[in-house]
């Protein structure tokens, strides 16, 4: 009788799920769900009005979508592993046992997940302006997108829910818990997202009553439990179904393109973008590179984190906000063929990607995005390449600090969505990069990359190198530099470091922020 693997992918507007035959490694089947509520802007489920800049959840959305997925791939099969890859930093505050706040004050915005998106930079600034020793692995400071930065907004504008909190929780861990029935952290999300170490523990001091909500997290591909019988009643999974704790998902892919051993630099390229180098030995953290771990991505070996909070997302601004077709698809076809046309930089602008802030190397949330060089003979279309050249730009500022801290760079790696739908972009990187990019042909990464953790927490497979040959990406696409428009690149590269760097910029952005809202 066959036997199954599920992979899950939860990501900012939906969850995905693949179901892999274990025998013959390939996808059978495959499931989306749209959550019920989406991502929460403006008002909150019961209707009450949202502040500014919050980016909430429902958790119960992503109950729905869970049974739905393992219902419609798991009914009746044999599953062996399920693995759980999710959007991260988005934590929620919960009961002891597991129950959202949310389901107890729905008009209370601060008892809702906290979406990766919702970026609370002004207690990020609080937390950094007191050095701490728990932040040397981190470059001495956290992200107003991570965990501390969200729990220290909580306490402070929502004392009375911040009482009543007595579990703090990323929501894919939150979603291991209600599989399992086992309050089961993964390394990875507590480490990236919570600035945990293994030696020293959490951060202490650095939010009231913080630590004791938290709990000691288990490496990646652990098991964190078997689904529940109330679960297996509502989807009929038959089965050991072993869940593996949940991993974040830019991270949870990297088994899936084979990029399991040193040297390895890859990119997962969605609405926003991280950026993973593998080390199997220590070395310091490169200055302006965000954090690493060891045993929070991979199995046995050190994974260095970075990213762009604003990469697909950019584009995605750019052509709801002047289309140029009946719908977002239409209208990203006719772009794409005209920037297609343009040689580099042909409407001899720069653009600064930071659109949702930056993370590399300024950390600084309050950052902008800017456009240079706009005239009156400037085309849609040019100012469409220059933010899609800005993104690559951005792309190569991560990778240049990697070598310049000591780590090497064997093979480049590019994980997207947005090869189908925009291999421009990625020849765009590639040239801009100059050197070439290597690129997995496969469909569902991501949740085949959560299916193969599942495949290591459940025995399956003895370690991801098996997991990655049995169930990863076949085929690789690559792609070469152009050596003419490379050539043309690295000299508009050198124009966006220069205007990247000038701090009179980053102070009228900081100002413009400042202004009174309307």
């Amino acid at each position: 009788m066959a036997h199954y693997l599920i992979g899950l992918d939860f990501g900012s507007e939906s969850a995905r799920g693949v179901l892999i035959d274990v025998g013959t490694g390939q996808q059978v089947a495959e499931r989306i769900c749209a959550y019920k509520h989406g991502i929460i802007t403006q008002s909150l489920p019961d209707g009450t009005s949202l502040p500014p800049a919050f980016f909430l959840q429902d958790p119960h959305d992503y109950l729905q979508a869970a049974r739905d997925i393992l219902t419609t791939l798991g009914e009746g099969r044999i599953v062996d592993g399920i693995g759980i890859g999710f959007t991260a930093s988005s934590p929620l505050p919960a009961r002891s046992d597991g129950e959202p706040l949310s389901q107890f004050y729905p008009s209370e915005p601060h008892a809702y997940v906290k979406l990766w998106k919702h970026n609370a930079q002004i207690y990020a600034d609080r937390i950094n302006a007191q050095p701490s020793p728990y932040f040397q692995n981190f470059g001495g400071r956290v992200s107003g997108e991570w965990l501390l930065a969200k729990a220290a907004q909580i306490a402070d504008e929502a004392p009375s829910v911040w009482a009543e909190t007595e579990r703090f929780i990323e929501a894919g861990d939150w979603l291991v818990w209600q599989l399992t029935g086992q309050e089961a952290r993964g390394l990875g999300f507590a480490a990236y997202k919570a600035q945990f170490s293994s030696e020293t523990g959490y951060p202490e001091d650095v939010v009231p009553g913080l630590v004791p909500r938290l709990s000691r997290p288990l490496a990646v591909g652990s098991r964190a439990g078997s689904l529940t019988q109330y679960w297996r009643g509502m989807t009929g999974i038959e089965g050991d179904a072993s869940v593996a704790v949940a991993v974040i998902d830019s991270h949870v892919m990297l088994a899936a393109v084979g990029a399991v051993s040193q040297g390895c630099f890859v990119g997962a390229l969605g609405t926003s973008a991280a950026y993973l180098y593998l080390s199997d030995a220590y070395k310091p953290l490169p200055p302006g590179i965000e954090g690493f771990a060891f045993n929070g991505s991979m199995r046995n070996i050190w994974c260095y984190e970075a990213g762009q909070p604003s990469f697909g997302d950019t584009l995605a601004w750019f052509v709801r906000t002047f289309p140029r077709g009946a719908d977002m698809a239409s209208s990203f076809k006719r772009y794409n063929e005209d920037a297609a046309s343009l040689g580099p930089a042909a409407g001899r602008m720069v653009a600064l990607d930071w659109l949702g802030g930056n993370r590399v190397p300024f950390a600084d949330g309050n950052l902008s995005g800017l456009l240079a060089g706009l005239s009156r003979q400037t085309t849609a279309a040019e100012i469409y390449q220059a933010l899609m050249e800005s993104l690559c730009f951005g792309a190569r500022m991560v990778f240049d600090l990697f070598p310049q801290g000591g780590l090497q760079p064997e093979r480049v790696l590019m994980a997207s969505g947005l090869v189908r739908t925009n291999p421009l972009l990625i020849q765009i990187m590639t040239d801009v990069f100059d050197r070439p990019i290597e690129v997995p042909e496969i469909a569902n990464i991501t949740a085949v990359g959560a299916a193969i953790h599942g495949a290591v927490a459940s025995g399956v497979v003895v370690d991801y190198v098996e997991g990655a040959a049995r169930f990863g990406a076949r085929n690789l696409m690559r792609f070469e530099p152009r050596r003419t428009s490379s050539d043309i690149y690295q000299s508009v590269y050198a124009v966006y470091r220069d205007l990247a760097g000038q701090q009179d910029i980053h102070s009228v952005m900081h100002s413009l922020k400042d202004l009174p809202a309307v």
